[in-house]
């Protein structure tokens, strides 16, 4: 392997255990304020970030120039609100302590990816990702069966809002943190009003009077922010196919976190599901192997 290579697998790391040990370590602990600011905080704190990084990076005249795309910022206002609703139900996950049923959204999100694939795009199938997609309904299926109450509806939106996000991102050709500014500040000024309703009704533990708080607050943001470019980045330098393999680290921390060290429930039922799951991803992941 060259060095290339070995900065985009790092750096693709990173971002993956980000998203799967330090983000949810970090919003578990903040999760005492109510997921409804904290969904706040991350949408107020996310827009700010990607403002100081656009000036930072010199890339406002790429950011005027998308915006005169009527069609773009339409895709973009799409994306936006799946972007928010997947910001949303994670954090209420996160806090209700349904971790690991958000893991099980992101362990079936690259798979409904390939679904949505063929759907949208005519991308190809073959028999092992066909085996997999077949996999995943018969894991649904099970708990559906079983209890309807044991279905991860959670897992289930995190999933495919997070699917067909990438869906319409795929359609649209934009940098990523430019994409992501705009979808951003389409949610800004929605979060803004339900932070000001908050702050009138004394709900809010964002104030000056708890400074260290409000500080520990703001790194909403770059809890966002700094795994994606991560992740991005090192998708730009190794492609799709070995960053898909490299992204089951997220929701593989985020089961270990949530079963070992949150003592969240997992009934047998759920268990059987998961192995299922597992089988999934394991075909799913030498498939991709052997394409690369």
């Amino acid at each position: 392997m060259n060095s290339e290579f070995n900065k985009g697998l790092f750096l693709t790391s990173l971002g993956s255990f980000w998203w799967g040990f330090i983000g949810v370590i970090y919003f578990q602990y903040v999760s005492f304020i109510g997921h409804t600011e904290l969904v706040v905080h991350r949408c107020l704190w996310t827009a700010v970030m990607l403002i100081f990084t656009t000036t930072f990076l010199s890339k406002w005249k790429i950011f005027f120039k998308e915006i005169k795309n009527k069609k773009k910022l339409f895709a973009l206002f799409i994306s936006g609100f799946l972007i928010f609703v997947n910001w949303s139900i994670w954090i209420y996950a996160v806090a209700t302590e349904r971790i690991i049923d958000a893991s099980f959204g992101y362990f079936i999100m690259p798979i409904i990816s390939v679904l949505l694939g063929y759907i949208f795009f005519k991308e190809k199938l073959n028999r092992n990702r066909i085996f997999s997609i077949f996999l995943v309904f018969v894991s649904i299926s099970i708990m559906i069966f079983y209890n309807l109450k044991s279905l991860p509806w959670v897992g289930l939106i995190v999933a495919f809002s997070w699917a067909f996000y990438n869906l319409v991102r795929k359609k649209i050709n934009i940098d990523t943190d430019i994409g992501l500014l705009i979808e951003s500040l389409y949610i800004f000024p929605f979060a803004l009003v339900v932070f000001y309703f908050i702050s009138v009704n004394n709900f809010n533990d964002f104030s000056f009077q708890n400074p260290g708080l409000s500080l520990f607050l703001l790194l909403a943001g770059p809890m966002t922010v700094i795994p994606l470019f991560l992740y991005v980045r090192g998708v730009e330098i190794i492609g799709l196919g070995p960053t898909g393999m490299i992204f089951y680290i997220t929701p593989t921390l985020q089961f270990i976190l949530g079963y070992f060290y949150y003592d969240e429930d997992f009934s047998i039922v759920k268990f059987g599901s998961f192995i299922i799951i597992w089988i999934a991803v394991i075909i799913y992941m030498k498939d991709l192997y052997e394409k690369n």
